[in-house]
């Protein structure tokens, strides 16, 4: 049976449509929805261009109230059936009330190799600790922030004079390939880590 997917984003976009555009011929899943936080992100009309239905829910409505504004998007999604649910640059914390809803169906891609460099600013923090390399992590979903099990990572080199913007145009590029080689893998229901170089 074909999946259906979520995908949840803040701004540009760029790994939902790096999903977005792998779902096709025998992939296990297919889009059903994008939802977005912001109003002005450019990710909708990229997601409406490849014919993915868009919704928002504008956090700012809600004036701080997390549990509202997490009430709206989950019957919003609701509408939708997903299976599974990708966080895709999505800037939002969210409580435990709603990841627990959807646990075991939630994805979230981060901008480190976790376990190191949860948070923000991961890029900034890697190159000030020295270190020689860089990358992102696919994870479940679980109620400790950028915590849960790792599904996929891709590594990239730290190179001598990057700046953290040098370091995450690279990273974003690997992103966009680790990403939807681990939603087929999970959307198959395979947890198996897919490791790139």
């Amino acid at each position: 049976m074909t999946k259906r997917v979520a995908i949840l984003f803040s701004g540009s976009g760029s790994n939902m449509v790096a999903l977005i555009d792998s779902m096709t011929g025998d992939h296990p899943a297919r889009p059903v929805v994008a939802l977005c936080n912001t109003p002005d992100a450019p990710g909708f009309a990229k997601a409406e261009a490849r014919g993915v239905p868009t919704e928002l829910v504008d956090h700012r409505d809600f004036k701080g109230d997390r549990p509202a504004f997490e009430a709206v998007m989950t019957r919003t999604l609701d509408r939708y059936a997903p299976d599974i649910i990708c966080f895709a640059g999505f800037m939002r914390i969210l409580t435990d009330d709603f990841i627990s809803r959807w646990q075991g169906r939630i994805i979230n891609i981060h901008p480190s190799l976790l376990p190191k460099y949860r948070g923000l600013d991961t890029h900034a923090r890697a190159i000030e600790a020295g270190e020689a390399e860089a990358g992102c992590t696919v994870h479940e979903v679980t109620l400790e922030l950028d915590d849960g099990p790792i599904l996929g990572q891709a590594r990239v080199p730290v190179r001598p004079g990057d700046t953290a913007e040098v370091l995450a145009a690279r990273v974003l590029e690997q992103e966009h390939r680790l990403y939807p080689a681990v939603l087929r893998r999970f959307a198959a229901g395979d947890h198996t880590p897919v490791h790139l170089p």
